[in-house]
């Protein structure tokens, strides 16, 4: 290796070193030979600087450099240099200068890669993943994981200097009926006995508020088995918090502070966290059709159930009859945009939340036309107030049950935001959604689950629905959830913190005093000693990132994530393991 050491990143070269001997170490992105004169732009994780070599700085160097390729590891020695006006290159931040060298050292050789190490590689993800290691070396890539780096060290600063304490947590923990599949692991002591990864430090971080630690702050990891999908992974990362004696507001005006210094430290942008704005649940589904609304875009839904049972469409007055409602959206000018082709994809594509079908029709010259068109015209008029209709709109319309009403038309009105262009790439727009319901009807578990978890409060005037002889899932929760531009940021929650509420919800789950001991006998004893009321939230640091780098899938934020199959090309996980280590286990996997 060289003896010289490095004096600075090649990508932060710039025109006030203009004459100044530098030390750079890094990879050779691509090299141009002109005969006497060798051009070759070196690379780290900083960005690019272009290297020169001629015999009139250096033969010896010059030599070597005729050997370098693409992706060989050197160290060159040399002065920066002010290019020329005419070979400025204003693409690149070190455009203006260059380094010529007179040493230069080969650290490695390099076979050729599988793909080219540059930004917007055209290349099967597969292939990106099998080869992470060559794929984290390309630009984009580097700085979706500095700044991820920047999130978690931005976060540190702002805990520790509102008094928080950073406190691990345990990963080989006890299997608990939090929702999501646990990933099991098998204990080789106690044969037959199994740890779980944890899904959250739920049950640990409100431990720890009754051991009297009032501010818990931790970079958590977490464990779901479940279903993939662009911005989820098996194994994550929260940024996680808790606190004694804080409510509700408290809490979230603490999170606004913290998010505002995220965004200024990590990309240097100012947002104003008193215009977050607070929606309830119900005004949220009604409005946007979803509980992570993208507020960037003013497309809305429209109830127009009283309007639409005005007619003899049987697809809406069936709906209506049967207790739904029909809603619609409108597509500004969409009318030209939308193809038929483009709709009946979109037909076929809502399917999946349970939709029969999509009904649609166009506004054009003060008519209305479309597949539908005939069964509306003695409401168009009171259509077109109640949407408020402009010539070359399209309307969308959903008939169904609330649930599938509200995904069907929240997926739709982010896809006629997308394809008419109506999104601010540069806009953040945070938003608190409040007030959930407290119970959701889990359609894979067939029966009704915590909207967040069992140990979340319910509201006060809400603690009745709790009681024996009334409905529980009437009650809503002091939980609430930070949202940033459709996706949800963070989730938290005021706790139980009293044995008495604590045991009715568990009841209202469906867990009968043997079950809820088995479980969460550890944590019902704890609050026999006393517990102070508490809350807390986690951010999702993948999720964060992925927002912040401008990406849509936070495999590009993850160092060596898993793919959509749950595996991991490169080392090939998961894998079998040998028959010693399952004897030791206890352990036998059929063939």
């Amino acid at each position: 290796m060289s003896s010289r050491q490095r004096t600075i990143y090649a990508g932060l070269v710039n025109e006030k070193l203009a004459d100044k001997t530098v030390t750079l170490k890094g990879w050779v992105q691509k090299r141009r030979d002109l005969g006497g004169l060798i051009f070759i732009d070196l690379r780290d994780r900083e960005g690019i600087v272009q290297l020169t070599f001629s015999d009139e700085f250096s033969t010896d160097a010059r030599h070597i450099a005729e050997k370098i390729r693409s992706e060989y590891v050197v160290s060159v020695t040399g002065t920066v240099s002010l290019r020329a006006d005419s070979a400025i290159n204003p693409k690149m931040k070190t455009g203006k200068v260059e380094v010529l060298v007179h040493e230069a050292e080969i650290l490695a050789e390099s076979k050729t890669p599988p793909f080219d190490i540059e930004d917007g590689v055209d290349v099967n993800e597969e292939l990106k993943l099998k080869y992470r290691y060559l794929d984290l070396r390309r630009p984009e890539m580097q700085k979706g994981l500095v700044l991820r780096s920047k999130i978690i060290s931005s976060s540190m600063r702002f805990m520790e200097a509102n008094g928080f304490l950073d406190i691990e947590t345990p990963y080989l923990a006890k299997s608990t009926p939090e929702g999501a599949r646990d990933y099991l692991v098998p204990s080789r002591i106690y044969p037959g006995s199994f740890y779980a990864l944890p899904q959250s430090p739920q049950l640990f971080k409100q431990l720890l508020m009754g051991a009297g630690f009032d501010r818990y702050f931790q970079v958590a990891r977490c464990f779901r088995d479940e279903d993939l999908r662009g911005d989820r992974q098996p194994e994550f990362t929260q940024l996680d918090v808790e606190t004694s004696f804080m409510d509700q507001k408290e809490i979230t005006t603490l999170v606004n502070r913290w998010v505002t210094q995220i965004m200024a430290d990590v990309l240097n942008v100012d947002v104003d966290s008193s215009q977050f704005p607070i929606l309830h649940w119900q005004e949220s589904m009604d409005r946007f059709g979803s509980d992570k609304p993208d507020l960037r875009f003013d497309v809305e839904l429209h109830d127009v159930s009283g309007i639409a049972k005005k007619t003899n469409f049987a697809v809406f007055t069936n709906a209506i009859d049967n207790g739904g409602f029909v809603k619609a959206i409108v597509a500004p000018k969409g009318s030209k945009q939308f193809t038929r082709k483009m709709i009946d994809n979109q037909a076929d594509y809502i399917k999946r939340f349970g939709a029969k079908g999509l009904a649609w029709v166009k506004y054009e010259n003060d008519a209305l036309t479309g597949p539908i068109a005939k069964f509306l015209i003695e409401i168009k008029d009171d259509l077109v107030t109640a949407l408020a209709l402009k010539d070359g709109d399209l309307v969308f319309f959903a008939a169904d049950k609330f649930s599938v009403v509200s995904d069907t038309l929240g997926y739709l009105r982010k896809y006629v935001a997308k394809e008419l262009h109506l999104i601010n790439e540069n806009e953040w727009d945070f938003a608190w959604i409040v007030d959930w319901p407290l119970f959701e009807y889990s359609e894979d578990f067939h029966r009704w689950i915590a909207a967040h978890h069992p140990f979340t409060m319910p509201n006060e005037e809400d603690l009745h629905y709790l009681n024996e002889g009334e409905d529980p899932h009437k009650a809503h929760a002091q939980s609430y959830d930070l949202v940033l531009n459709g996706y949800e940021l963070g989730s938290g929650s005021i706790r139980i913190h009293t044995m008495a509420i604590q045991e009715k919800m568990l009841k209202a789950l469906g867990f009968t005093a043997e079950k809820a001991e088995t479980a969460f006998g550890f944590l019902l004893e704890a609050m026999q000693y006393g517990f102070p009321p508490m809350g807390g939230i986690a951010l999702g640091l993948d999720r964060l990132a992925m927002l912040l780098a401008g990406k849509d899938n936070i495999r590009e934020v993850v160092a060596f994530p898993k793919n959509s199959n749950a595996t991991e090309p490169m080392t090939k996980a998961p894998s079998r393991v040998s028959d010693k280590q399952l004897a030791e286990l206890g352990l036998r996997v059929p063939e």
